[in-house]
């Protein structure tokens, strides 16, 4: 099959101009298994805690396994649909399957239970206020990725689930699809892939995707090119090492004695030009001080209301799967408006900040806005769970909301990509790290890449 066949086959998909919800990702994979039953199977490997099925759709027969991780962070739906992609793609070419000896391995939504919690901004509108009155993330313990005290400890049934799928395939490359809300696509790899900056930056200049120079995630993390960062290795840390969840031993690292190569690949929702922006800013310390201030002062106003609306709550179901969320974050904001104010200063034992660009500094006014925003919006969940709201919170966190996502599409320019565009970008990047991942794998000849010898100039294979 040739280059253009391969893209023509792709055209033929029917646009997705909306996210998937999580029952509508299994019929859609059910389907695919029926047109193609002996090229794509569907099994269940696990159970969520509400008792939802844990689906993997397999594509080809070969004897080396990929492994794709939709869904690990609850607000982050781009991962489902382009899991479902990449199962056509596969399927559309037998280069990626066949060819390369390769089995894809599609687990569709590692959280289900906390994505069902999100369908209420699944299908638009796409505005920032929407979305954060009905963002549902749940606290630091309970994501599946996260292995705070090691595998043989891991607590949620997600998450074992998971161990055991990465222990039975011992897959050559394992991709976790992740959603960036406000900013921009970059890269995280447990294994150097060389060659795959220029090639992310092909795709994300093609489709239109800014690519975050200096995410906060990555803050303190070895940069392996523009947007493409190497996770360091697991260490202990404390609650607030979730925000870089990395900090800790996860599921990213547990398949690497397998050889395995990961991959945390970051799509973004709205995008946000600055964080490409390497240019030397006119005031760091002044806008490292402003950052901190505005996050002190948003986390004075949220734990007040917070303080108003909890003699409300009374027995409200599910209030504490909301609140667990809530208490994280504002547990975490004061340590990191001090370690971000040059006047505070880190501790004895936290590292200085690295230097800071503008990119890295939009990042850095991005998370401490985004904490505030998720953090108001669960508090205006909680209060439509109680069904009474006697203090008067649900005006000021409508105001509050309203105001910090005014900041994000004005202050920043935030603008919404569709999620078509999304998806695109994220399934073009999994292909582009698939195809270096099978490149270095040990015994593999120097040239064996089943996509092919790379074109010249900057155009990427199966971009």
């Amino acid at each position: 099959m040739n280059r253009w066949l391969f893209t023509a086959e792709v055209k033929t998909l029917p646009p997705l101009l909306r996210y998937l919800s999580v029952d509508e990702l299994g019929v859609r994979a059910a389907a695919l298994v029926d047109r193609r039953p002996r090229d794509a199977r569907l099994r269940q490997v696990g159970t969520s805690r509400a008792g939802l099925p844990l689906l993997l759709l397999s594509v080809g027969h070969g004897s080396r396994q990929a492994l794709i991780v939709a869904g690990p962070h609850a607000n982050e739906p781009v991962g489902g649909a382009t899991a479902l992609r990449l199962a056509e793609r596969a399927l559309a070419d037998p280069r990626l399957c066949d060819g390369a000896d390769v089995t894809w391995n599609l687990l569709l939504c590692l959280d289900p239970d906390g994505a069902r919690r999100n369908e209420g901004w699944l299908s638009g509108p796409y505005t920032l206020g929407h979305y954060f009155r009905h963002f549902f993330r749940p606290g630091f313990l309970e994501q599946p990725e996260w292995l705070p005290d090691g595998a043989a400890s891991a607590a949620l049934p997600e998450t074992r689930a998971l161990l055991a799928l990465q222990d039975e395939l011992r897959p050559f490359f394992q991709c976790s699809l992740h959603g960036v809300d406000v900013g921009g696509g970059f890269v995280e790899l447990t294994r150097d892939l060389p060659g795959l900056a220029p090639r992310l930056a092909h795709i994300a200049g093609r489709l239109g995707i800014p690519l975050e120079l200096g995410p906060y995630d990555t803050l303190y993390w070895p940069r392996l090119g523009p947007a493409v960062y190497r996770i360091p290795p697991p260490r202990r840390g404390d609650l607030a090492a979730a925000i870089t969840e990395a900090a800790v031993e996860s599921t990213w690292f547990h398949p690497h004695p397998y050889g395995t190569v990961t991959a945390v690949v970051e799509a973004p929702m709205w995008g946000v030009a600055a964080v490409g922006d390497s240019s030397a800013p006119a005031d760091t310390d002044g806008a490292l001080r402003a950052v901190s201030r505005t996050l002190r002062r948003d986390t004075a106003l949220l734990k007040a209301l917070l303080a108003r609306i909890r003699p409300s709550l009374g027995t409200a179901p599910d209030a504490d799967r909301l609140l667990a969320p809530v208490d994280d974050y504002l547990l975490v904001c004061p340590g990191l408006a001090d370690s971000w104010d040059p006047d505070t200063g880190p501790d004895t034992d936290a590292r200085p900040l690295p230097p800071l660009d503008t990119a890295r500094l939009t990042a850095l006014r991005i998370s401490g806005r985004r904490i505030a925003l998720r953090t108001a919006g669960l508090l205006r969940q909680l209060v439509t769970a109680a069904g009474q709201d006697p203090s008067g919170a649900t005006a000021d966190l409508d105001r509050l909301i309203d105001e910090w996502c005014a900041d994000y599409h004005d202050g920043h320019g935030a603008r919404w990509i569709p999620v078509a565009r999304q998806v695109e970008y994220h399934a073009r990047v999994v292909l582009a790290a698939f195809d270096l991942a099978r490149h270095r794998e040990p015994g593999a000849p120097p040239d064996a890449s089943p996509l092919g010898t790379p074109p010249r100039r900057a155009e990427v294979p199966f971009e």
